[in-house]
């Protein structure tokens, strides 16, 4: 079984934040793949169901991001799973908006919703799909950007990056493994890396 977690803040006055893409995200998949998200427990919203032949957990933690790290370790505690059994969608303002970067390990880049579940789990051997919402403007407070909606400009490279997420998210479950899905989707520049490359 494979844990999809997605990050963002609950609330209607959230919703299309640039902080709550790893929402949106789960929303496509629970579309994608008719699994019904009408059920709370653990702090967290959470719809059971399949990708391909792989029963997922689909999970949009209510602790709001800075803490999702609580829900996430009760999660994972209760069904026993594996740092192999996690993929999480975050969003990523060190990437243009859309872009996405799928990685196995490493930091929290400053995201701290990941930063919350590194320190509640201990450890970061877990795979995590970035979604870029592009950076911070000059003058700018961060904590105002993150919480602030996409533009008319930005609204179809949005849609894009949520639907690769979301496609990268369905390819690992199906495959087992990220490598492909980072072979896909990762870009530096104009080019593509491989899997050895992000893992480093």
């Amino acid at each position: 079984m494979k844990a999809i977690i997605g990050l963002g803040n609950p609330g209607r006055d959230y919703k299309w934040t640039r902080h709550n893409v790893g929402f949106e995200v789960i929303n496509k998949l629970a579309y994608d793949y008719n699994i019904d998200m009408g059920r709370e427990k653990f702090r967290a919203v959470i719809g059971e169901g399949h990708i391909g032949f792989e029963k997922v957990l689909l999970i949009e933690p209510l602790t709001f991001m800075n803490l999702s790290g609580e829900s996430v370790r009760d999660i994972v505690s209760f069904y026993k799973l594996e740092p192999e059994d996690i993929i999480v969608v975050c969003d990523d303002i060190n990437l243009p908006v859309g872009g996405i970067r799928i990685r196995t390990k490493g930091s929290d880049g400053g995201q701290k919703g990941l930063r919350s579940i590194m320190y509640q789990l201990g450890y970061d051997n877990f795979t995590r799909v970035r979604v870029g919402i592009g950076q911070k403007p000059d003058r700018w407070d961060l904590a105002k950007y993150v919480l602030s909606k996409f533009t008319d400009e930005e609204h179809d490279g949005i849609i894009k990056g949520i639907t690769d997420a979301g496609d990268a998210v369905a390819m690992i479950v199906r495959n087992n493994d990220a490598a492909e899905a980072m072979n896909r989707y990762n870009k530096r520049g104009q080019g593509k890396q491989s899997a050895e490359e992000e893992q480093s």
